[in-house]
């Protein structure tokens, strides 16, 4: 009788045949598994955990470093002389300037920036006139401040025109 069903090629043949071969493979999906997932463990624990460092490390590694541009800067020397013309102010003779300017020991330089100071000039726009850089502008007003007994920019132009100098 059991040779008689599985030659049969009715539904109960095709039916035990397909059951026989689910059974067969189920078992061999096991056996895959047991091989590959619980006698290996500790190697796959060791290479999702090293994906992972990989994977952060990667992700720390493009949000912490950021690619550093290099910016070239030119720097153009002019070899000209300038003469500047100082306006000096109406109430003082030249002469009583000078001698202002030497009591209170401030240089024919920083007299310049003092009047441009006066004119409502920023830094830059007085760095540009002067051909200097901004830094030195900023020596000469820290220079006028300390010898004007000035804090700020607006406190030494008053002091200036208190004293006749703009």
């Amino acid at each position: 009788m059991f040779t008689n069903v599985m030659t049969s090629k009715g539904p109960i043949g095709i039916t035990l045949y397909a059951a026989a071969l689910a059974v067969f493979a189920a078992l061999m999906t096991w056996a895959k598994y047991r091989f590959l997932f619980l006698d290996n463990a500790p190697e796959w624990y060791g290479l999702i955990v090293g994906l992972i460092f990989v994977v952060v490390g990667i992700w720390i590694g493009l949000k912490l470093a950021k690619p550093k541009t290099l910016i070239q800067k030119e720097t153009i020397v002019r070899t000209e002389t300038v003469i500047r013309e100082v306006a000096l102010p109406a109430k003082e003779s030249p002469e009583e300037v000078a001698k202002l300017l030497a009591r209170l020991n401030i240089s024919q330089r920083e007299y310049e920036v003092l009047q441009f100071l006066a004119g409502g000039l920023s830094n830059g726009e007085i760095a540009e006139r002067m051909y200097l850089s901004q830094n030195t502008i900023k020596t000469h007003l820290s220079n006028l401040y300390t010898k004007l007994d000035a804090k700020r920019r607006t406190q030494a132009v008053e002091k200036a025109r208190s004293l006749g100098l703009v």
